[in-house]
């Protein structure tokens, strides 16, 4: 083997060691798998746009004012912003399966049974929707939080984006963007 074969494979190892280390680190840090996402649509413009990289982590498991390590829009004191709005942005798995996590903003909690309608803010529900019976996911039928895009003009679960998000479905919560980083993930993908 020629010394430059030899440089190169050298350089090759070393360049994968140090990206190892880099990745073993992050998720070691963040305690979620993967530790990055790239947000895929504008449906949370202007705080993430598409091809920002967002660096995850694991929802605090304990704080006041959370429900499973989350703090919901309605609940965040206002000073408590994250990523141009109040409540924390979290990411979800997508109800249809293995397709790509949703990453949208906890709006608020519901308890299974609850009649949300009333807690609903008018301007997030479909024109001419009066009463709990006319929206898919009301009652609740489960405990869970009701999400929304802020560039979204509905609640995911009236939209048909996602029913109530269980505590079980919330894979990690977003903590910080860089932003066009993601372009690169969403090149490799075909998204």
């Amino acid at each position: 083997m020629s010394d430059a074969v030899r440089q190169a494979v050298g350089d090759a190892a070393r360049t994968a060691l140090a990206v190892a280390v880099v990745v073993a680190a992050l998720v070691a840090v963040t305690g979620v798998w993967p530790p990055m996402v790239a947000v895929e649509s504008g449906s949370m413009e202007p705080g993430l746009e598409r091809g920002d990289l967002v660096v995850l982590s694991e929802p605090e498991r304990v704080g006041e004012g959370t429900v499973a390590g989350v703090r919901t829009a309605r609940d965040a004191p206002p000073s408590d912003r994250s990523f141009g709005g109040p409540g924390d942005v979290i990411v979800f798995s997508s109800p249809t399966g293995p397709a790509s996590p949703i990453i949208h903003r906890a709006r608020f909690h519901v308890e299974a049974g609850e009649n949300w309608y009333a807690e609903a803010n008018p301007e997030y529900l479909p024109a001419g929707v009066d009463s709990c019976r006319e929206l898919a996911s009301c009652p609740a039928p489960h405990a869970g939080f009701v999400t929304k895009g802020d560039a979204n003009a509905e609640y995911d679960q009236v939209n048909g984006n996602s029913p109530i998000v269980t505590p079980s479905r919330i894979r990690a919560e977003a903590r910080f963007e860089v932003p066009y980083l993601g372009y690169l993930r969403l090149a490799f993908s075909g998204s």
